[in-house]
């Protein structure tokens, strides 16, 4: 009979330092890593238990897994969250528009993000607060102070209690999301145009964003650096056939941000930084590598030239494969359990040798996927994980 003889915490840091361990580590419960609440209703209400859900984060609609489905699916990784700063003032509100009712919510950086009440599977943005501005308005407008530290008040007592309670790893939730917030407050249509005919305007604004971020993992790092195996940070850069925009843009001024992000997270911690980006990266993941990058996620191997067994043999040296567990898009929402079993089997086949390889779903779980195919694929990933 096959018997676990590491606990969470060292099977992961086995895994992210290249070596085998016992088995494979799997995940669920983060930003980019976990399940929309319909579809967790459906899972505890199929399984029978009853819980109370939790709210992780209401743009995605993602809630916070409980102990039971998280031990359940043997779950090694548990996650630390900040919160926002004493001065911010948070929450949804509900408004009437067009004879529909609306949920918003205004985030620190005074993006609103709205979803329909007679839709509530995911918010999106409502209102770009620098659609028309200019390059001399960046300076004056409001930006969030990363450096408030009351955003990680209780922080530290959290991790603390992780670390010293249970044996599992522990994780950062997402942030030093650089590029992307520049789209968010400009409005994505108006910051393509930038980027070709305004590109002053977008490095004067990703200064601001970078400054930001800089400053918050300097606060949380001091809270929690010497606590936490897994830093989170993350930028859509590709899409499903590839780039999202310029590789040109992307190297001349957005990498050079990144890295500066990147070496100073690693500069405050022996932790491990965690790079989401969705799609086909294969063209990025050797500047993420060259920026100081660990992990990459989610690994979208339904994406093209996404391929398991390519990205294994190409990168697998070099940086560690978080999620890729199964074809999120095609296979998980759809095929029965048996077919979900097969497919986990081959991915994991691919991935796991050597180590360097966390498993996970590619993304959240969605809404309007079956219980029985969720089961299927966690349990499929423990029993194939196994490396002896």
């Amino acid at each position: 009979m096959i018997k676990e003889f590491l606990t969470s915490r060292e099977r992961v840091i086995k895994a992210l330092n290249h070596q085998e361990p016992d088995r494979v580590p799997i995940d669920l419960g983060g930003f980019q890593t976990g399940i929309h609440k319909n579809a967790y209703k459906s899972l505890i209400d199929y399984l029978g238990i009853n819980e109370e859900i939790e709210m992780l984060d209401p743009v995605q609609q993602i809630v916070k897994p409980g102990e039971t489905i998280l031990q359940k699916f043997n779950v090694d990784i548990r996650y630390i969250t900040a919160h926002g700063p004493d001065s911010f003032r948070g929450g949804i509100e509900k408004n009437e528009r067009n004879g529909r009712i609306w949920h918003d919510l205004k985030d620190e950086f005074g993006v609103v993000w709205s979803m329909p009440d007679d839709q509530m599977l995911y918010m999106d943005i409502s209102h770009h607060p620098l659609a028309n501005a200019r390059t001399e308005d960046i300076a004056g407008y409001p930006f969030p102070d990363g450096s408030d530290r009351s955003r990680f008040t209780g922080v530290r007592e959290a991790a603390s209690k992780l670390r010293t309670e249970t044996n599992y790893a522990i994780s950062t939730g997402i942030g030093g999301v650089i590029y992307e917030t520049c789209w968010y407050l400009r409005g994505l249509e108006q910051w393509y145009f930038d980027m070709l005919a305004n590109p002053g305007f977008c490095e004067e604004l990703m200064e601001q964003i970078l400054k930001y971020w800089y400053n918050y993992y300097t606060g949380f790092m001091e809270a929690v650096g010497d606590l936490v195996d897994v830093v989170m940070i993350g930028d859509d850069i590709a899409g499903q056939e590839g780039p999202l925009y310029s590789p040109d843009f992307y190297r001349t001024v957005v990498k050079p941000r990144q890295k500066k992000l990147v070496q100073h997270i690693h500069s405050l911690t022996k932790a491990k930084i965690w790079y989401h980006t969705c799609g086909s990266c294969i063209e990025y993941i050797p500047d993420l590598i060259d920026i100081g990058v660990d992990i990459i996620n989610p690994v979208q191997i339904s994406a093209f030239n996404m391929d398991p067994v390519r990205l294994k043999k190409q990168f697998g040296d070099h940086i560690v494969f978080w999620g890729g567990g199964i074809d999120a898009q095609h296979i998980l929402p759809f095929a029965t359990p048996d077919h979900v079993r097969e497919e986990v089997k081959k991915a994991i086949e691919a991935f796991k040798p050597g180590g360097g390889y966390i498993f996970n779903n590619v993304h959240n779980i969605q809404s309007g996927v079956p219980a029985e195919n969720i089961i299927a694929m966690f349990e499929a990933a423990y029993e194939f994980g196994f490396y002896h």
